[in-house]
């Protein structure tokens, strides 16, 4: 594969970013760890949510789950309880296998290989190039949408996935993978953002190809995230609501029904119900539902 990027540009863009980086890095508490289970419960966590409704829950999970082994004896249900409020509570229950997974299969140590993270369940490249990145402090790109969309805003065209991953790799300074990665997720959320990026006092605008003139390159590129579907009405919704309504204890079937909140549909609420039971997500007990 091979980088978008020249090698001239490559080690100038890296080079500007770590200089601008040191005094503005955001304090995210998980950044003192190296912990490979502190660091995966962060990273599982902040996707789709918002780093400051992270932040108090990523210290209350660990309260409740200080290490890999005490999430693996646990319930999924448990973990799904400790979930509340971060929403796509499937995280949780694939939080919970991979625990099981690197007691059973490791040992309860993480592997620091690539493939061996990527066969864990749940663990998708960026997250364990995450891992690997900020737990074992590799030198190893870590693309998430807001490198996709800095990458190819510099660039000024649209990326491939392969292009971006190369290109992300061709950036990572020998021997400073974890803060190159740290300061460019940093640079991503805080200057060149989704909706209104910061071209103006921007460092990188000298050698940004697009630097908020027309249409912009990353809308649609590889690795940058697509509108979701809407939300309220959802099955995705009333998922939600269901789970929510288990944390306070299992309920009747009549009552999960009802739980999910589509009203007289009867047939989408026993369609979801089963495709929950389905996922594991929660279970049928007689003539109760319950989290699992």
């Amino acid at each position: 594969m091979t980088s978008a990027l020249s090698e001239a540009m490559a080690s100038e863009l890296s080079s500007t970013v770590r200089s601008w980086w040191p005094d503005v890095a955001r304090d995210l508490p998980w950044r003192v760890s190296r912990d490979p289970w502190e660091v995966l419960v962060s990273e599982v966590m902040a996707q789709q949510t918002q780093v400051e409704r992270v932040i108090p829950k990523w210290i209350a999970f660990l309260e409740r789950f200080p290490t890999v082994q005490a999430a693996a004896v646990a319930s999924a249900g448990d973990l799904i309880q400790m979930w509340d409020g971060l929403g796509y509570n499937r995280r949780a229950l694939l939080l919970h296998r991979c625990a099981g997974e690197v007691v059973q299969r490791h040992g309860g140590a993480f592997p620091d290989d690539l493939d061996a993270l990527l066969a864990l369940p749940g663990i998708g490249p960026y997250t364990a190039r995450a891992v690997l990145a900020f737990a074992f402090e590799h030198d190893v790109a870590v693309v998430d949408t807001n490198v996709g969309r800095v990458l190819a805003r510099v660039v000024g065209t649209s990326l491939t996935a392969k292009d971006v991953q190369a290109t992300a790799d061709a950036l990572v300074p020998d021997g400073a993978g974890w803060e190159w990665n740290q300061a460019l997720l940093d640079f991503g959320a805080t200057v060149c953002a989704k909706r209104t990026p910061r071209c103006a006092e921007c460092p990188v605008q000298p050698m940004c190809s697009w630097a908020g003139e027309g249409t912009d390159p990353a809308i649609g590129s590889a690795a940058v995230s697509a509108p979701q579907s809407r939300f309220a009405g959802s099955d995705r919704q009333g998922r939600g609501r269901l789970i929510a309504a288990l944390r306070n204890g299992p309920v009747s079937h009549e009552d999960a029904l009802v739980a999910l909140g589509f009203g007289a549909d009867v047939a989408r609420a026993e369609r979801v119900l089963a495709a929950l039971v389905r996922d594991e997500m929660v279970v049928s007990l007689a003539d109760r539902i319950a989290l699992p």
